[in-house]
């Protein structure tokens, strides 16, 4: 039996990047013993962003904005521990973040969505779209990791986002994991939430890559950034060698690294437009 699905709503009226004023939802999506709090703008076709590593979807914005005005509904669902998104914390998988992102998804009965995974975002994605086939029609892939993580990377992140490492070791690594030269890295001092990430942490750790890294057999927009430290350019082509240049389309966005929507979030709105719109 399909768990229930009961949505609650409540308008927000914010002030959009142009002089119109752009409406924006909160809406409340609950299964099983979770509750998703998701942010809901624009009309058309739907396309989910999910957030990187213990931070959350609010950050998106400018992007979320720039494709709403493009004619499409996105949707940004904030994950578990952020705003009102609960549930359980613990021992969790991918297969639980999918869960989460599948029930969104379903509330619009509008689907089948593409959806737009940013950095650790990106393995929620490719499960969901693994685990819900139905629901799915394409993912893009925002800043994803090479197949075989470096671990030296990983141990820079883990100084980057830890709130009692010395702040300029903290700047210092954050520039280095996640943003290009020239671009001011204090600004992620802040927004990783260390239970979320923990949580997020194990579930990646708990679930193995041959579970989820091939996203069913959707099409995939490999959207890389040019200073990416997890996305070396050696490894540009790594999925359509895998996968075939049918399946997938490599866009690199110059001048971005890790951060990238953040970073460069009109380069990759336009993107992420141009592909979706292409899809059949």
């Amino acid at each position: 039996m399909r768990p229930l699905l009961i949505v609650c709503t409540t308008a927000l009226a914010l002030l959009a990047t142009t002089s119109e004023a752009q409406t924006r939802k909160q809406e409340l999506v609950r299964h099983d013993t979770v509750t998703i709090e998701t942010i809901v703008e624009g009309d058309g076709p739907l396309l989910v962003l999910l957030p990187s590593l213990g931070r959350d979807s609010e950050e998106f914005d400018e992007l979320a904005a720039d494709i709403a005005r493009s004619g499409f509904r996105v949707l940004r669902p904030r994950p578990r521990g952020f705003g009102r998104s609960v549930g359980p914390m613990d021992k969790l998988t991918f297969h639980d973040f999918a869960a989460d992102v599948a029930a969104v998804i379903k509330a619009q009965n509008a689907g089948p969505a593409i959806i737009a995974g940013h950095a650790y975002g990106h393995f929620v994605a490719k499960m969901t779209a693994t685990d819900y086939p139905e629901l799915v029609r394409g993912v893009a892939l925002v800043a994803a990791a090479q197949k075989n993580i470096d671990l030296k990377v990983r141990a820079w992140l883990a100084i980057a986002t830890d709130p009692k490492q010395p702040e300029p070791e903290r700047i210092k690594h954050l520039q280095m994991v996640f943003f290009a030269p020239g671009h001011d890295a204090r600004a992620w001092l802040t927004g990783f939430d260390p239970v979320v990430q923990k949580s997020q942490e194990v579930a990646r750790d708990g679930t193995p890559q041959a579970t989820y890294w091939s996203s069913g057999t959707v099409p995939l927009l490999d959207l890389q950034a040019e200073h990416d430290p997890y996305r070396p350019r050696a490894t540009q082509d790594q999925l359509v060698n895998e996968f075939g240049a049918a399946r997938v389309t490599v866009v690199v966005i110059p001048n971005a690294s890790h951060a990238l929507p953040v970073e460069q979030p009109d380069a990759t709105a336009r993107a992420l437009v141009a592909w979706a719109k292409s899809l059949k």
